[in-house]
């Protein structure tokens, strides 16, 4: 089974634990690797990420309304809102 291990942060040099929990859940998820930073430094990079997401006014292509999305829209694909995505999501399945 699986033990706490001790790694250390590329980004920052703390040391850090990656639980026996930790790690049952990146095998349930198919993740190969041990995390290569810091939980803090793992909250800071995603947080950068999104911070960084350019957001796209749209009409919805299925009822016509208003909303953004973080991507740019082609206009040779349809753009919906989320609750249409859902819809077309789950009927595609």
């Amino acid at each position: 089974m699986f033990q706490d291990k001790v790694l250390t942060c590329r980004d920052c040099g703390k040391e850090f634990v990656w639980t026996a929990g930790e790690q049952e859940f990146y095998q349930q998820k198919g993740l190969l690797h041990a995390p290569q930073r810091c939980p803090e430094d793992r909250q800071r990079a995603k947080s950068e990420r999104q911070a960084k997401r350019e957001m796209h006014e749209i009409t919805c292509s299925n009822c016509g309304k208003q909303a953004q999305v973080p991507f740019e829209p082609r206009l040779d694909r349809p753009v919906y809102c989320s609750d249409c995505f859902e819809k077309v999501r789950t009927t595609a399945r």
